[in-house]
């Protein structure tokens, strides 16, 4: 029998073991990155804030339920008892008439289901109206944790953790859902949904979800052109050029026509659903026009932090130089050509800070009409677009669609201080993959978040926002940086390196003397009656303080989006 073959230690080679970064993880179980524990912090917080401070959104939507409820379908976009009309696509309709089938007896007596013109009710339709908020917003957190479980490994795996923690917690989605009052946090769980299904290649989900979102809050048209054009590229083009075809036939098989059709069906099923109602009942137009009411003016009540801020504020500025300085009266008037009869109307030019309905006026600086606010926006997203036509991956996709969020809130018409948010949420998913981002991201969240403080205004809840903005400011900014470490050197927004990062951190500090002086101006306004003629004077300094920051940001996500390409190569994040 032959003996067995005997080899020494030293002959026996072993599989080399991967390297791991010392930036990378060790591995870990998959649980250790659920966002369990997170719902639980996020709904005890939530929780605590019912009896809190609410807006008139509160009785917007409770409107809507009264509508859908007690209204046929054919009524919905017709009632006009209150002026809280309902003016958001059918799906969100639908959504409400869901809602309003499980409102309790008690709730009902308390008044929720009224058709009235201002609703009159207690901590009962509170309480539910709050609970349905914290409720739907389980699909934000289904949207995030499948972002975790089905990322390819565990530095992905800690690096998504990190990102999609940020946005559970968000600052935003607590003032706007559970203090301010709306339903964010479940449209964003859906664009989350939608997201995902483009990173892991479901083109027809993503087109799904899309569509679905669409049919909920028409907001997210902004965000359509970046959508539109990655899934026809990615899904419904194959550039593959024959010379020995004539170009004709080379065009013809540019589109991969079984995808375009199937793309199609799935999109105009959607609508179809979401639609056909109102158009057989013949109320098409009526839902059309409540969803595009362009007789708004060009900025909210609150002006939004954004480019047209900053133009309001420089017309105001501009109007205080003139009244004062009677030197510069003839040179500004010879250059902006304006009415100087109207700068002696007070009541008039107090028509700058409104917003709600009618248009914005501007007594030195030129008027800014919906068409040119279109023309930029769809000038800068096309521009956003051309690179993710040419280079069709979900890292670029991301990128095209926060440059296109940027846009449509840095140049839209009426665009309200909440949709900050549409930039937010898809740069979050990008800013653990490099560190380059970190600059701009902490810019646009610093002054995204912080421009949001106005819109709760009560004495009793100014802690909870400003300390837990603060607090998750600093929790997630240290943990990003040590997903994604930043070295001592290092080249941001093309140059510059550490020096702005401290410029940058320098200014977001500084919000810290914003935020303490216009508190100090709140608690002085009733002690001191002076003080209470300059009522806008906290609005402005938020939006312009704010406003600089945001475009900020967008400089210089621009400039990395075009010039880094080491950012935008690959389908992982």
């Amino acid at each position: 029998m032959a003996k067995p073959k005997v080899t020494s230690v030293s002959n026996l080679k072993f599989a080399k073991e991967p390297e791991l970064s010392t930036t990378d993880p060790l591995p870990e179980r998959e649980s250790t990155y659920s966002l369990k524990n997170i719902w639980i912090v996020s709904f005890t917080l939530k929780a605590l804030l019912v009896v809190g401070y609410h807006s008139t959104d509160f009785d917007v939507h409770r409107n809507w339920l009264a509508i859908t409820h007690n209204l046929p379908i054919s009524k919905w976009y017709v009632e006009n008892t209150s002026q809280w009309t309902l003016d958001y696509p059918p799906f969100f309709a639908y959504f409400e008439w869901f809602l309003s089938q499980m409102v309790p007896d008690f709730v009902k007596r308390d008044g929720c289901l009224d058709i009235v013109e201002k609703g009159q009710y207690g901590l009962p339709t509170v309480y539910f109206q709050r609970l349905t908020v914290i409720v739907s917003e389980l699909v934000l957190f289904y949207a995030l944790q499948w972002m975790i479980d089905s990322s390819p490994n565990f530095p992905a795996k800690r690096r998504t953790y990190v990102a999609v923690g940020s946005l559970a917690l968000s600052p935003g989605l607590l003032i706007i859902d559970h203090m301010h009052f709306q339903y964010n946090g479940m449209m964003y769980g859906i664009l989350l949904l939608c997201l995902n299904c483009a990173r892991l290649k479901r083109y027809l989900m993503c087109g799904f979800w899309f569509s679905v979102l669409l049919c909920f809050k028409h907001i997210y048209l902004y965000l359509a052109p970046a959508v539109f054009v990655f899934l026809l590229r990615a899904y419904c083009l194959k550039l593959n050029y024959n010379k020995k075809r004539n170009v004709f036939v080379n065009l013809i098989s540019f589109v991969q026509w079984g995808n375009l059709l199937k793309l199609g069906s799935v999109v105009i099923a959607v609508f179809t659903i979401a639609f056909l109602p109102f158009i057989y009942y013949g109320v098409g137009p009526n839902l059309i026009s409540r969803l595009f009411p362009f007789s708004r003016g060009l900025t909210h009540a609150y002006w939004a932090p954004n480019v047209w801020a900053i133009y309001s504020f420089a017309d105001r500025f501009l109007i205080q130089i003139y009244k004062r300085i009677p030197i510069s009266r003839y040179p500004l008037q010879r250059l902006f050509q304006f009415v100087p009869e109207l700068l002696e109307n007070d009541e008039l030019l107090k028509s700058s800070t409104r917003g709600i309905v009618g248009d914005i006026e501007f007594f030195i600086l030129p008027t800014i009409t919906p068409k040119l606010t279109f023309l930029l926006t769809f000038f800068y997203q096309i521009m956003s677009l051309i690179p993710l036509f040419v280079q069709p991956n979900y890292r670029r996709f991301i990128g095209a669609l926060t440059l296109c969020g940027y846009a449509s809130f840095l140049f839209g018409w009426h665009v309200h201080e909440k949709a900050i948010l549409i930039v937010i949420f898809p740069m979050t998913l990008l800013v653990a993959r490099d560190r380059k981002l970190l600059a701009p991201y902490s810019l646009l969240v610093a002054c995204g978040y912080g421009s949001l403080f106005p819109l709760i205004y009560t004495s009793n809840e100014w802690l909870v926002k400003v300390l837990y903005t603060l607090l998750w400011y600093i929790i997630f900014y240290f943990n990003l940086r040590k997903v994604v470490p930043i070295p001592k050197k290092f080249e941001a927004y093309g140059g510059g390196g550490i020096i702005l990062d401290r410029v940058i951190n320098g200014y977001i500090l500084g919000f810290i003397v914003v935020v303490t002086f216009t508190s100090l101006l709140d608690l002085l306004e009733t002690r001191y009656t002076i003080l209470q003629n300059f009522k806008f004077l906290n609005l402005m300094i938020y939006s312009v303080y704010c406003g600089v920051g945001i475009i900020s940001s967008w400089n210089g996500f621009y400039w990395l989006y075009f010039v880094d390409e080491s950012i935008w190569s690959g389908d992982d994040v």
